[in-house]
């Protein structure tokens, strides 16, 4: 009978180990997102502060209110499956957060490009006629461009600002641009510049002068900081990280919330201490790969 009994306990004891893991595992991630981002070097700890807070939590459970420990995995299952079905946090949202956890300390690598090579001239001719005349679309204190940027701002990635920030803001207004903007060429023969208010009333379609103008006058809206690279044949947006510290919390940030692409690399432009990245119309992620690195102009704005 003692054999029996002393083979309960182990019984007890795997069971609540178990339904101990079970309950970290769902509980870590729900934690992260009130913990602002905890970066040591280029390794991101706050996940694993999460685990260890999870844990902790997990720990006082076993020890003072052991038999709340089963009904507290049981609602946590319930939540998740609810949430899973209503598109809220569920299963998926929580096996997201670990893969952007090993990408952020191991599958994610900087891309720094080489410093954009400015290859003609400013003093005079068409170039400077075309700097000047994209310098005279961006527009961000109009109202329709204002009030569109701030609604926007709000689609994604809300429960975030707590963690990261206003750079939720910027982050979202990014991916409701990009994912919704569609690419309509100018004529042959004129190469037309829409105002970012033209470019919200029709629909949110142009070419990538189009798109640039629209990004960075809805971001500085915002409060975002950018510029316009111009290359041949094509214009893109590039938004200020600001210092080596400032970029890695933004590039955490962007590995978290854009955990569905395959973020392979984080490319960027790096001047005189401060970071810019990529927002082009062809980058499924801020950050993604350019187009051209030959620039004919950058236009600070």
């Amino acid at each position: 009978m003692a054999q029996l009994t002393e083979k309960q306990h182990k019984i007890r004891r795997v069971i609540l180990i178990v339904t101990g893991l079970l309950t970290i595992l769902p509980l870590a991630p729900v934690i992260n997102r009130y913990l602002p981002p905890v970066l040591l070097g280029s390794w991101n700890f706050d996940l694993i502060i999460s685990l260890l807070l999870a844990g902790l939590l997990t720990w006082i459970v076993l020890r003072v209110f052991r038999f709340l420990l089963i009904p507290a995995i049981i609602f946590l299952g319930i939540v998740l499956f609810y949430n899973q079905l209503t598109n809220g946090y569920g299963f998926k949202s929580m096996l997201n957060d670990y893969r952007s956890m090993v990408e952020n300390n191991w599958g994610n690598n900087d891309k720094k490009e080489k410093n954009l090579v400015v290859t003609a001239s400013f003093f005079d001719g068409p170039l400077t006629k075309t700097v000047k005349s994209l310098q005279s679309k961006v527009d961000y204190r109009d109202s329709v461009v204002r009030n569109f940027a701030v609604k926007h701002s709000l689609d994604y990635f809300d429960e975030f600002h707590m963690k990261y920030g206003s750079m939720v803001r910027l982050l979202s207004l990014f991916k409701y641009i990009n994912s919704t903007f569609k690419y309509v060429s100018d004529s042959e023969r004129d190469e037309y510049f829409a105002t970012p208010r033209e470019t919200i009333l029709n629909g949110l379609g142009g070419d990538c002068d189009d798109h640039t103008l629209l990004m960075v006058s809805c971001l500085k809206a915002i409060g975002g900081h950018l510029r316009m690279v111009l290359t041949e044949g094509h214009l893109y947006p590039e938004m200020l990280c600001g210092d080596k510290k400032s970029f890695e919390r933004m590039q955490q940030a962007i590995v978290y919330l854009f955990g569905n692409e395959a973020i392979d690399n984080m490319y960027y432009h790096e001047q005189n201490g401060q970071y810019w990245i990529n927002l082009d119309y062809s980058a499924k992620y801020p950050g993604g790969p350019y187009v051209s690195e030959i620039a004919y102009a950058i236009i600070e704005l």
